[in-house]
């Protein structure tokens, strides 16, 4: 065997320790599946108090078995795993599958036992799967292998499963067989004491048997690495594979406080959203999204763009799919004119050719068929939802079958949506049994295509790099290093300046007044009107504490607001330690933005950007994306806000300049990519002018972790 995980997926021979003779139980269910699968290798029960199960002579141990064995499937209880491990190992066994619980998921002592597996692991190279899981099924036929205790063997198909869940893969095994859905691979994937998700993912990579990857994810073992092997698998030049994943846990709870907006908008949900966006993983929200996305990618052609024709007999589900498409991003485009000219020659001239098409309820399978053929035949149109409403004029086997012969004769992908349950469920099976999706609802179908358009764009997008900037590291290191040696973990605002400036970011003027004179000398410098503001490290909102003054137009006024400052910061807290007072001219008016980055303890930092000002929390307008970002994903971070609608000009507005936000989010990625200490961050606003005007920083917040990094 040229790959270690095949002696977990075509094993030529299989020991099953702890196989049972009692009925019902875990250890003579699975050992039933394997030999009901028609597995192709040879089967090895080992009980010591028992000679035979199932008619199969048994084992006291795996060390008794005469001839080699490639895999073992482990059911004996938690406390004799270890033993049977090391076994397993002098038998030169380089596979295992633990079924067995009771290991760190009942915590405490389970703790304890998972970990001295592993190192049995390490020590002996054995690839593992589990402990505390379902098992493996390959469905290959030259294999032909169940090592599970849950079902009957599913149907072979392309599609590779891959969960957290055992329970999950029962209920998923169900359905596919209700929706004629077949797979190459299952995998329980248990506690992940062994194999994970990434190392799973490779071995699907060069899989031969395996067209569409499924998972069911609670968390990543490695986060990082996991978007590199997804993406080289989802943009794979020759043979790219979509991934549609159900991370289980939107929810965030127990999440630390945060001190920046970033922190408290980065919760661990839209973390994993922006991993799977940057390695171009569809998450479906819901298991029955993603056994919908399952049946389309699995059995249709990728559209090579997103022009969808719908054709009915019915307005209103016409409508419903229509409005679905359009909220999806996909185009429900007229028809091109050689189609309608086709169109006309075939239908009654009673019938209106738009899009959708309207059939209406006396259409036959040979309307359809005709309208299908015209519509697939153009360059200009995409995809297809086809939709029937059941009326007492409706032959709906033989409008199935009109369906499937025309989509054979095209590559494009062709959904159904046959609305009802019992009237249409013959016509459903025909559609099913050709590779034809069929879907209770139109919106369905349409968020269908619409997944499937999205994922051509993903393979067809221009792939770019990481630009590197020339910076001044040193300048922003020194400022750092001066901020920890007094006790701090937090910049005052005219240091997250200086940092700023140090990565050529465009940073408002200011200065750092020490008393009166040198405030209004620096506005002087500045100009007028200029601001002031309390720089402490003790006073955070400076507003709450009279801290700030606007509009200061002449020196008089800038040495009258200098001492109300610093009387009022004194009367609210006397005992603040005042740095000094920062002097900056009045903003001029322009669009604010947010950009910040928050370093999450497994995936690192997390760049944000979205809508700026006092509202960003409120509003909640911002995408996330992991540093290093590449080139395209700076402009796909503002593309993906209702923000960007604003900056590209609305009602009568001049375009803003968000090529100097891509900018600034592109250096924002360098810098805290180069510095480790960096915990949080935030630039709000960022303020956006007219296009070809630029941008202007005018606050910055930057957190430090509490140790310096090494």
């Amino acid at each position: 065997m040229n790959n270690r995980l095949d002696s977990i997926f075509y094993p030529k021979s299989i020991a099953v320790v702890g196989a049972s003779r009692h009925p019902g139980s875990v250890g003579h269910s699975l050992l039933a599946n394997l030999i009901d699968s028609r597995f192709q290798g040879v089967v090895y029960p080992v009980n010591p108090k028992a000679r035979g199960i199932l008619g199969i002579r048994c084992y006291p141990n795996v060390i008794e078995i005469p001839d080699v064995v490639d895999l073992a499937v482990i059911l004996v209880p938690a406390p004799l795993v270890p033993e049977v491990l090391e076994e397993c190992a002098k038998k030169s066994i380089k596979g295992a599958i633990i079924i067995s619980a009771g290991f760190r998921e009942v915590g405490g002592p389970g703790i304890e036992l998972e970990k001295q597996v592993c190192t049995i692991l390490e020590r002996h190279r054995i690839a593992l799967v589990g402990p505390n899981c379902l098992g493996v099924i390959n469905a290959d036929p030259s294999s032909s292998l169940n090592a599970t205790f849950g079902t009957q063997m599913p149907e072979e198909g392309n599609i590779a499963f891959i969960s957290q869940s055992g329970a999950l893969c029962v209920a998923v095994l169900d359905y596919a067989k209700e929706s004629n859905i077949g797979f190459s691979k299952f995998i329980s994937m248990g506690n992940k004491a062994g194999l994970n998700e990434n190392e799973l993912l490779l071995y699907l990579k060069d899989d031969p048997k395996t067209d569409v990857i499924l998972m069911y994810l609670e968390d990543l073992v490695d986060g990082r690495e996991f978007m590199s092997i997804a993406r080289s698998i989802t943009s794979h030049p020759r043979n790219p594979k979509p991934i549609i994943a159900l991370k289980a846990g939107r929810t965030l709870t127990g999440a630390r406080a945060a001190s920046s907006h970033t922190g408290s908008l980065a919760g661990s949900d839209k973390v994993y959203d922006a991993i799977f966006e940057q390695c171009g993983v569809i998450r479906g929200n819901t298991l029955e999204e993603i056994s919908d996305y399952v049946k389309a990618f699995s059995s249709q052609p990728l559209p090579k763009g997103d022009k969808v024709a719908i054709v009915t007999n019915s307005g209103g589900p016409g409508i419903l799919a229509t409005d679905a498409c359009i909220h999806h991003g996909l185009r429900v485009d007229p028809f091109p004119s050689a189609v309608r000219k086709e169109l006309r020659r075939i239908l009654p001239e009673t019938i209106i050719l738009n899009n959708p098409i309207d059939l209406i309820a006396e259409a036959q399978s040979e309307q359809y068929e005709a309208t299908l053929d015209a519509i697939l035949k153009d360059s200009k149109i995409h995809s297809s939802i086809i939709i029937l409403t059941p009326t007492a004029f409706t032959k709906v086997e033989k409008i199935a079958r009109s369906i499937v012969n025309s989509t054979r004769k095209h590559e494009k992908p062709v959904v159904c949506c046959f609305l009802g349950v019992y009237d249409v469920s013959r016509g459903i099976d025909i559609l099913e049994a050709h590779g034809i999706p069929a879907y209770r609802f139109p919106e369905s179908a349409a968020r269908v295509i619409a997944e499937m358009s999205h994922f051509t764009r993903w393979l067809k997008r221009a792939r770019t790099g990481t630009k590197k900037y020339q910076v001044n590291k040193a300048k922003a290191r020194a400022v750092f290093e001066d901020v920890r040696r007094t006790g701090r973990t937090f910049l005052l605002e005219h240091e997250a300046y200086e940092v700023m400036q140090a990565y050529g970011f465009p940073v408002i003027p200011f200065s750092l007044a020490k008393n009166a004179d040198q405030a209004a000398q620096a506005a002087g410098r500045i100009g007028f009107p200029v601001v002031l503001k309390i720089s402490s490290q003790d006073v955070i909102h400076k507003f709450d504490f009279g801290g700030v003054k606007l509009g200061l137009k002449n020196v008089s006024e800038v040495r009258r607001a200098y001492t109300e400052i610093l009387k009022s910061v004194r009367s609210r807290k006397p005992d603040a330690r005042i740095t000094g007072i920062l002097v900056e001219p009045m903003a001029p008016s322009g669009k604010e933005v947010i950009l910040g980055m928050n370093r999450d303890p497994q995936f690192g930092p997390i760049l944000m950007f979205g809508l700026g000002g006092i509202y960003v929390e409120a509003l909640q307008d911002v995408t996330f994306r992991l540093a290093p970002i590449r080139e395209l994903a700076a402009e796909m971070m503002i593309k993906r806000t209702k923000a960007h609608i604003i900056l590209e000009g609305f009602r009568g507005e001049p375009p803003y300049d968000t090529g100097t936000v891509e900018d600034c989010l592109k250096r924002l990625s360098q810098l805290v990519t180069d510095f480790d200490d960096i915990q949080e961050l935030d630039i709000n606003p960022l303020l956006v002018f007219e296009k070809g005007k630029g941008c202007m920083i005018v606050d910055a917040r930057i957190i430090l972790t509490p140790e310096p990094s090494c």
